[in-house]
C-alpha cells in the first residue's frame, strides 16, 4: 500500500465513494470488530458528520496495519504474506481494491477487521511460487 497520493484525500474521495453502501458510519464502528464496520468507516458519504473522521480512520488503520507487517517482517518475525507489484498501487487504489473484494462475498463482512485486508492482499497480490496464497489467503 505505498502511497503516491496527488491530493491527501482526493483520489481516495472518488474510489470509496463509487462502492459506498447506503449504511451511516455511527461512533460503534470506530471500534473496528468486523470487516464490515472497517467497509462502512472506508465508505463514509462525503456529508456525513463522521466523514473526515470515518475516512481519515480508514486509511490509518489500514496504513498501520501495512507498516507493522513490514515492521514484523524486518524482524524475521515470519514470511511474507503478499509481494506487491513495482509499481504499487496507491493507498486509495488498495483500499478501493479491498472494497470491491470484501463486498464481492458477504461472508468476509464478518471476518476481523485485522484480518481481511491481509487475506485480500495474499490473494490479490501472492509472491511468486505462492500458490496457496491464492486459495484463502495466509493461514
Amino acid at each position: 500500500m505505498q502511497t503516491r497520493v496527488r491530493s491527501p484525500l482526493g483520489a481516495a474521495v472518488a474510489l470509496v465513494i463509487a462502492a459506498a453502501p447506503a449504511a451511516a458510519v455511527t461512533r460503534d464502528q470506530f471500534v473496528v470488530r468486523t470487516s464490515g464496520d472497517l467497509v462502512t468507516l472506508c465508505s463514509a458519504r462525503e456529508g456525513e458528520p463522521l466523514y473526515e473522521a470515518a475516512i481519515g480512520f480508514c486509511h490509518g488503520f489500514m496504513v498501520g496495519a501495512y507498516r507493522y507487517h513490514e515492521a514484523t517482517l524486518g524482524a524475521g518475525a515470519g514470511p511474507k504474506l503478499f509481494c506487491m507489484p513495482e509499481p504499487a498501487p496507491t493507498r486509495a487504489q488498495a483500499i478501493g481494491r479491498w472494497l470491491d473484494w470484501v463486498k464481492a462475498d458477504p461472508a468476509r463482512l464478518a471476518q476481523p477487521a485485522v484480518e481481511s485486508p491481509f487475506r485480500f492482499l495474499a490473494e490479490a497480490y501472492p509472491c511468486p511460487g505462492d500458490a496457496g496464497a491464492t486459495k484463502g489467503g495466509p493461514r
